[in-house]
């Protein structure tokens, strides 16, 4: 019987490690009283609940040494790709999550390779459902010698209001100009690797443009962002490290 124990014990903690459920979440009330629930899965790969909704943004299942196991994950219902890089558009895994329901919003040039897909350009917006709207905004390059990495206007990043949450998910970008005209954010997730996206002073500058209420640092790879949140303490931004490398 110990061993039929420890057995078990076992498999329990290889489902754990294996079946993916143990992703850092955190949860967030909307106007109505309503939860919004955001797991880091893994580098620019979020999921979000909202109530029996499931909301995928730029699923990815392997990035180096790292896999996500989007298969023991219920179908979504929405699914967002800022654009085409390796580790925010994965055909397969997108097919693994899609179901007959499922609405995929991408970047004009994804839907172009995906074949299928609601294409929204800079600027765009979408009323999904009666409490969802999106805003397609631009995400691109803007010091010298990185511009080819994201070009302007080819690439999104999203907001989502969500029962009057407002979520901003940059996607690969730097501290452009538009990012002054964004506001009331709630929850912002800002990219933080060189040289593809942001410096870390750099986005210390976008989120105190921005100013939202709570600021993930995210697809940071091997960037040091451990001193964002002291160096931005007296903004009133709460920063939060998740495991979004």
């Amino acid at each position: 019987m110990k061993k039929i124990i420890t057995c078990l014990l076992a498999m329990l903690s290889l489902t754990t490690a294996y079946g993916q459920t143990n992703y850092e979440t955190d949860v967030f009330t909307t106007k109505s009283g309503k939860t919004v629930k955001m797991y880091a899965l893994m580098h620019a790969s979020i999921r979000m609940t909202y109530g029996d909704k499931e909301i995928e943004i730029d699923p990815c299942s392997q990035l180096r040494d790292r896999t996500v196991d989007y298969s023991v994950m219920p179908k979504a219902d929405y699914i967002f790709v800022t654009h085409e890089h390796g580790d925010h558009y994965n055909a397969p895994t997108i097919k693994l999550l899609s179901a007959e329901h499922t609405q995929l919003i991408m970047n004009p040039r994804c839907a172009e390779m995906y074949g299928s897909g609601l294409a929204m350009k800079n600027n765009d917006k979408k009323q999904l459902a009666e409490d969802i709207t999106v805003e397609a905004v631009p995400a691109y390059n803007t010091t010298e010698g990185r511009q080819q990495y994201h070009p302007k206007g080819r690439d999104n990043g999203y907001i989502l209001t969500i029962d009057g949450l407002r979520i901003y998910i940059a996607g690969d970008t730097e501290d452009i100009p538009e990012m002054a005209d964004i506001k009331d954010i709630d929850v912002a997730f800002l990219p933080c690797n060189q040289p593809f996206t942001m410096l870390p002073e750099q986005l210390v500058k976008a989120a105190k443009i921005i100013k939202p209420k709570v600021l993930f640092p995210y697809h940071y790879g091997q960037t040091d962002v451990s001193s964002l949140p002291s160096q931005l303490q007296n903004d009133g931004i709460d920063v939060r490290i998740r495991h979004y490398e």
